[in-house]
């Protein structure tokens, strides 16, 4: 994705000040304001990146980030709601004799579905440059959920804060087992309120797995590492290992086994949303090769060594 230039899209320099960029802004908002442009869709075009521009560039702490992280980076954490809360075009436009409503469409067009790639809401300018304030569906919003693999694995509740149309709320939300990382949860309705009156867009609950002492996963396998001795690898041995449901399980490791082997535990990983099914524990066996030999161990080494083993 091509980086976005704010400050070559207002036409100012890095050091530029507060009052630089507002200067800059009101030039540009005459040229190219719908009110002026009607049906210039380049224009219109041009006249949202320029208000994007002035909405991060006029904030002190989303300044901040921009220069700190570049386009790409604060783009993953600045949602375009993000990114024109708290801004007031009104003022300006009313010294140039402009309409301003443009500017709720503007705010309710895309929702947080930029953050993770992907926009769920229309045009933002599709309702004013119709004519006529109609009715927009409120903005989607993507909640990132941090859980437990045990959360995962049995599935729990969760209270999720998110604000909506400027006021705070709590919301309970049902987990389902085997809710991993990526999945999502749509929760109808839940999202930013519509304009003007128009039906609130929905809720998207997204699951993020928090990284485990013990185990790592791949889709709903489990991994998990064990070391035997080099004696143990050659004889074989058996192993305890531990399970998310808080058992230990026998593991018979067979005689020969080689460094890095992959033992498979079937059923023993995070179940499927839908299907229900478990996935599947596997045990890297790590065979511990001592660094340094006792007298008596290098001894019976050197007998073994003259057996060709």
């Amino acid at each position: 994705m091509p980086e976005t230039d704010y400050y070559k899209i207002l036409g100012v320099n890095k050091n530029a000040d507060k009052s630089e960029i507002k200067k800059a802004y009101r030039k540009l908002a005459m040229k190219y304001h719908p009110d002026r442009t009607k049906g210039d869709k380049s224009a219109e075009e041009m006249f949202k990146k320029i208000s994007e521009a002035y909405a991060v560039l006029s904030d002190k702490e989303k300044r901040k980030r921009y220069d700190t992280f570049g386009s790409s980076g604060f783009s993953r954490r600045y949602s375009q709601e993000d990114i024109f809360r708290g801004v007031n075009f009104g003022d300006i436009f009313k010294e140039f004799g402009f309409d301003d409503s443009f500017a709720n469409v503007f705010m309710g067009g895309r929702g947080r579905g930029r953050r993770f790639g992907s926009s769920f809401g229309g045009d933002p300018f599709s309702a004013y440059t119709a004519g006529q304030r109609a009715q927009v569906k409120g903005s989607d919003l993507v909640y990132e959920l941090p859980l437990t693999l045990k959360e995962a694995l049995h599935g729990t509740t969760k209270t999720v804060a998110l604000e909506q149309g400027g006021r705070k709320q709590k919301i309970n939300v049902k987990i389902p087992k085997g809710m991993v990382t990526g999945k999502k949860l749509r929760l109808a309705g839940k999202g930013q309120p519509g304009v003007p009156g128009g039906p609130s867009g929905d809720l998207y609950i997204q699951a993020k797995l928090l990284d485990d002492p013990v185990f790592s996963i791949v889709s709903h396998d489990l991994y998990i590492d064990r070391e035997i001795k080099l004696t143990e690898a050659l004889l074989g041995t058996q192993i305890q290992i531990p399970t998310l449901n808080g058992k230990n399980l026998n593991l018979k490791v067979p005689p020969g086994t080689q460094h890095q082997t992959k033992m498979r535990m079937k059923g023993y990983g995070l179940p499927e949303m839908k299907k229900g099914q478990r996935g599947d524990l596997y045990v890297r066996i790590i065979i511990k090769i001592p660094k340094r030999l006792k007298k008596k161990q290098k001894s019976l080494i050197e007998e073994l060594s003259e057996t060709g083993l």
